[in-house]
């Protein structure tokens, strides 16, 4: 999987990570670190002052959380009272069934990780149900743990066309690549609540700049074969198609929730047209980007404000609030 789809083959796993996954349960299914903790990004100096985010994939989180109480209690907020079992509802039922602990003091940084069921991911690997964990993949991050299942390097996999299909809606008959991996690195942040009150600004570009090299080695082997797309390498530059049946390819390719969306709005004069038609139609519309943008962006918006409840709650209220801090202070920054 590694040569694939994680743009980081040439790196080995540090000692670092590896102390790392010892403080946690063993065995995931799927483990990554991801975000400026590890990736440079335009205004961070030193990564290492940056939160390390993590995330973990297991086939059941209730045994997971049991067995991560056991060790690491004090990461939980006061909801380790509840146990395990109560963990793992909340995990599941409210948000985009991610269990984030934050804060949490390692190695002289600090880190925040999440968890979230093997179903649960694939499913919005291949769904897009929240943009949660499949929008944090469609930018590079780096494995600590690869896939041991098919279905787990193939719904990894076909996230990331999705990303690509999206994007190409999105964008005129001819692009650079930093145009692409910005507009694919802008998937799970348009709609977001959190990026008008308390992120950076710039921050899509920030982790797009610095990263042009590992965004085309993620996507290469996915853009070598994309349809009514060329790519012209030594300049940097695109050129696809722009008719309806090309609009209509990428449209067909979208994931199940987009579909959903953009059915709705088809279906808003009462016609009631069927999926299929329902596509055509959009794909002859003049507006197609921008509906497709607002399907993404209901998709975000949702799962944002949900899981961010949540985070009160799963993190505590002042790690909530020093957290929140952090992010103001980071957006205020970047509108000086």
């Amino acid at each position: 999987m590694a040569a694939l789809i994680t743009s980081t083959k040439s790196l080995k796993i540090s000692p670092v990570f590896e102390r790392l996954l010892r403080i946690f349960p063993k065995d995931p299914d799927l483990a990554f670190v991801y975000g400026s903790g590890v990736f440079q990004q335009t205004g961070h100096e030193n990564i290492k002052k940056n939160m390390l985010d993590a995330i973990f994939v297991v086939k059941k989180p209730e045994q997971w959380h049991k067995e991560n109480l056991k060790h690491n209690k004090k990461h939980y907020s006061f909801l380790r009272y509840l146990g395990p079992r109560m963990l793992n509802r909340i995990q599941e039922g409210v948000g985009a069934g991610v269990y984030f602990n934050t804060l949490v003091p390692w190695e002289n940084r600090m880190i925040k990780y999440g968890v979230i069921s093997r179903d649960l991911f694939i499913q919005d690997m291949l769904d897009w149900d929240t943009l949660y964990v499949s929008g944090r993949l469609h930018k590079p991050v780096f494995w600590l743990r690869e896939a041991k299942l098919r279905s787990l390097e193939t719904a990894v996999l076909t996230n990331l066309q999705s990303a690509v299909h999206m994007a190409l809606l999105l964008l005129p008959e001819e692009f650079s690549e930093q145009d692409l991996f910005t507009s694919i690195a802008s998937i799970s942040y348009s709609g977001d609540f959190r990026m008008t009150v308390g992120e950076d600004r710039d921050k899509v570009q920030n982790i797009v700049k610095p990263n042009l090299a590992m965004f085309r080695e993620l996507y290469e082997v996915i853009l070598d074969n994309m349809q009514h797309l060329h790519w012209r390498k030594s300049s940097g530059t695109f050129q696809q198609s722009n008719t309806v049946s090309c609009y209509y390819h990428h449209l067909n390719l979208l994931p199940k929730t987009m579909q959903y969306y953009i059915w709705e709005h088809s279906n808003k004069d009462g016609k009631h047209r069927d999926l299929e038609e329902s596509l055509m139609s959009v794909a002859h519309d003049y507006d197609c980007s921008n509906i497709v943008a607002c399907a993404g962006m209901k998709i975000v918006r949702r799962s944002s404000i949900t899981q961010s409840l949540k985070g009160i709650f799963t993190a505590g209220l002042m790690k909530s609030i020093k957290y929140s801090g952090q992010k103001l202070k980071k957006m205020m920054k970047s509108v000086r």
